[in-house]
């Protein structure tokens, strides 16, 4: 049978305020389990909610950078349901009156446009979070993270491969970060996403039966849970078992690699949504919405043209300079200091990149800043010290953002460019190596780079290149 596959996504992102959507507590990652908790954001009876504006405009300012409708009148619902790390026994969210519908994705893969059209973008508190004991039949709650605001970003099913889907994940998380709705640091879960995923035959335009996935966090986890449905979706239906498919909520194990059903899909009805009495309508105006599209920073796609043009890369430089925000601006900074753009990005994408991937840091957690690696960078451009001496020098200098030029006079790394002290150097090196010389004369030219290499191993790696190379050359000549 020939099957369509069919995506749709649910994406939740932390919005980027300081304090919880309806109380003062902090949203800052890492603090002790329930140290940042209140009795509003616990839901002590008797307490009162207090929308918090900031989440209101940082919704707002999502909306407009990814083409939604504002909605001037919107509200917020209770969603009832009934877990441990949801202390209130319900969720304040929006149901059918969001803060922003409609919008539009396109990004190209695999040499097209995809469009993906977004149903709403609704703002909401999260839950907290469970952690299970190894080993022992109990799980212990933490509520920090109960009251910190959420956008969650609804898609229509419009990807149609699993590549699709990845790389609109992708797309969206690059537009809310430079849009500064979100830091979306995926690892530490402000940045997660359910998928729903089914099959059909081709040319139908009926939706088949939709499976919902939850627990991904990473763009590897996500290809991996819908590659795995995928497959276990599309056997079903070639053995004439598709009646086996049905709707239902899935985890993904990442450990055992394998989809798991959790729960019967659950319909809007099954949560009783009901508006929250606590807290007023929300009515946003005209002149707010306008400031805050004003207030938008470049986004992507404006920002890759622009590289493009006013730097001369290639697609695929700007393509991984602006897929990273933190890249994007170290790259900037560093041309404004007066480095070549094409060297700067040589440099960024290559050892730059190496090294946040071997410290297992992100680009905006680098110390290292731009002026003390546009130094590094001039005197490798005037010769003073190799490429590779460079290298060294960067790897010293990149944990406590030191100055390169005390580095490289600390450890004596400046290149020897003196005629004088390299045709001493050469004419050592050529005496040593009679064999050399007489392979040269017999027309083995890679003796010449023989030779050059005992000069760079006598010097260190001290010896200017380019010198040295002339100084071989001319006596290796008269020879």
């Amino acid at each position: 049978m020939n099957l369509e596959t069919v995506i749709g996504l649910e994406i939740h992102a932390e919005l980027k305020s300081k304090t919880k959507i309806f109380c003062s507590c902090s949203t800052a990652f890492g603090a002790e389990p329930n140290a940042n908790t209140c009795p509003i954001c616990t839901g002590v009876p008797g307490t009162l909610p207090v929308l918090n504006e900031e989440v209101v405009n940082l919704a707002i300012k999502a909306g407009t950078a990814l083409g939604c409708k504002i909605n001037k009148f919107n509200k917020m619902d209770r969603k009832n349901y009934f877990y441990p790390d949801l202390p209130k026994n319900y969720q304040t969210s929006q149901f059918d009156m969001p803060i922003c519908s409609g919008g539009l994705v396109e990004y190209e893969y695999e040499g097209k446009t995809v469009k993906v059209r977004l149903n709403r973008i609704h703002i909401e508190e999260d839950a907290g979070k469970l952690v299970h004991v190894e080993g022992e039949p109990i799980s212990l709650i933490d509520y920090n993270r109960v009251g910190v605001p959420l956008a969650e970003i609804v898609t229509e099913p419009d990807m149609r491969s699993v590549g699709e889907a990845v790389e609109f994940l992708r797309k969206l998380k690059s537009i809310l970060e430079y849009a500064g709705v979100s830091d979306c640091r995926m690892e530490q879960g402000s940045l997660r996403c359910d998928a729903n995923i089914s099959l059909r035959p081709v040319g139908q335009e009926e939706f088949g039966t939709k499976v919902e996935l939850k627990n991904i966090n990473s763009f590897r986890e996500l290809e991996k849970a819908l590659k795995k449905e995928e497959k276990r979706q599309r056997e079903l239906y070639n053995f004439n078992e598709g009646y086996k498919v049905v709707q239902e909520t899935r985890r993904w194990d990442a450990a055992k690699g394998k989809t798991i059903s959790m729960r019967s899909k659950e319909q809007a009805h099954d949560y009783r949504y009901v508006v929250e009495p606590d807290l007023p309508p929300i009515i946003l105006y005209d002149d707010q919405i306008e400031k805050i599209k004003e207030s938008l920073p470049e986004m992507p796609d404006s920002k890759k043209e622009r590289f493009l043009n006013e730097y001369k890369l290639t697609e695929k430089e700007v393509d991984i300079l602006i897929s990273d925000i933190g890249l994007a601006m170290f790259f900037e900074a560093v041309v404004k200091e007066g480095i070549v753009p094409k060297m700067a990005a040589n440099w960024i994408l290559g050892d730059i990149l190496r090294i946040l991937k071997d410290r297992k840091k992100e680009s905006l957690e680098m110390i290292l800043d731009a002026v003390n690696f546009a130094k590094l960078l001039k005197v490798v451009d005037e010769g003073k010290i190799s490429n590779n001496i460079g290298r060294e020098v960067l790897e010293d200098i990149f944990d406590e953002n030191k100055d390169p030029m005390k580095v490289i006079e600390e450890k004596g790394l400046m290149q020897i460019s003196s005629s004088d002290e390299l045709e001493k150097m050469v004419d050592e090196v050529i005496a040593a190596n009679p064999q050399s010389v007489e392979d040269f004369k017999a027309g083995k030219t890679q003796a010449a780079g023989f030779l050059m290499g005992q000069v760079m191993k006598k010097s260190q790696g001290k010896a200017n290149p380019k010198v040295c190379k002339q100084l071989i050359d001319d006596k290796l000549s008269k020879l």
